[in-house]
């Protein structure tokens, strides 16, 4: 059986500090889930707050399907369990990557709302199709469409994709399995291209886009706007920086630094982004 009593043979100090730091990431976006959706968005009705609540629902639910899979799913495995143990590996990988990238689109569809803002006078649409697409409101909103589908449909194919695209290769001296994985070999580095594409590509334009993003309408706006955009930028920054520097630091053999500095980054970066969302009250 996949869930039996198994000691926690693989799990040494390093791996409990740095659990416990995630936990309290994970306890700390149910808490802006709750403020931003309850105290935010009720009291305005604004959707800028709900996607800001939703954001950090699914970012915390994608780290705990992360938590399972990188510190207590290892520890199931009896020696026996091959098969069950990969395939509740890559269940909570995928279902992390996946919660993760919906949270990107909660980001992208904040930056939508704030780049391509609904006219306040409300323009009158014929019935026909042509009448409708020159209607500045119905524009903006397929802008904004567009701009959350990217990223839903990358968390979408890291759902349906075959394991072989994201299982980690350590998996085949680890387990004895036939999956085999589907990587490309940069040098002497071997890293599965589904991760590759996910984590050194996909991620990184989202880290130029969204913080550059908040950091241009900061330039155009100021005041208390300018604050509050620059202070989100430096946190979304920030966050990207220690979701890439966790793999990084895992590839170059680092496992103190892995352990300690990507979860005090994300932190951080998190309590900027709610003193940034906060800063009229708190200046």
């Amino acid at each position: 059986m996949l869930f039996q009593e198994t000691p926690f043979s693989q799990f040494n100090v390093w791996d409990l500090i740095e659990s416990g730091l995630y936990f309290i990431i994970a306890g700390y976006f149910a808490l802006l889930f709750f403020y931003f959706l309850f105290i935010r968005f009720r009291t305005s009705k604004k959707l800028y707050w709900l996607y800001f609540s939703v954001l950090f629902l699914c970012l915390g639910i994608g780290r705990v399907f992360f938590i399972v899979y990188y510190f207590y799913a290892p520890e199931l495995y009896t020696g026996t369990n091959d098969v069950e143990v990969v395939s509740f590996l890559m269940f909570n990988y995928r279902m992390a990557t996946f919660f993760t990238w919906i949270g990107i689109a909660c980001a992208v569809g904040v930056l939508g709302i704030l780049l391509f803002p609904p006219d306040t006078e409300i323009e009158k649409t014929g019935k026909s199709l042509k009448e409708w697409f020159r209607n500045k409101n119905n524009i903006k909103l397929l802008i904004r469409l567009g701009l959350i589908t990217i990223p839903v449909i990358i968390g979408i194919l890291a759902l349906t994709l075959s394991d072989g695209y994201f299982i980690d290769p350590d998996f085949l001296e680890t387990y004895n399995i036939t999956i085999e994985p589907i990587t490309v070999r940069i040098g002497g580095w071997e890293y599965p291209i589904g991760r590759l594409l996910l984590n050194f590509v996909f991620l990184p334009i989202f880290v130029a886009i969204i913080p550059f993003i908040f950091i241009y309408l900061a330039w155009k706006t100021f005041g208390v706007l300018r604050k509050s955009y620059a202070l989100n930028a430096i946190g979304f920054f920030l966050y990207f920086i220690g979701r890439i520097s966790q793999g990084v630091l895992d590839i170059a053999g680092l496992p103190h630094f892995d352990a300690i500095l990507p979860p005090l980054l994300i932190l951080l970066a998190l309590l900027l982004m709610v003193i940034a969302n906060n800063y009229e009250q708190l200046k």
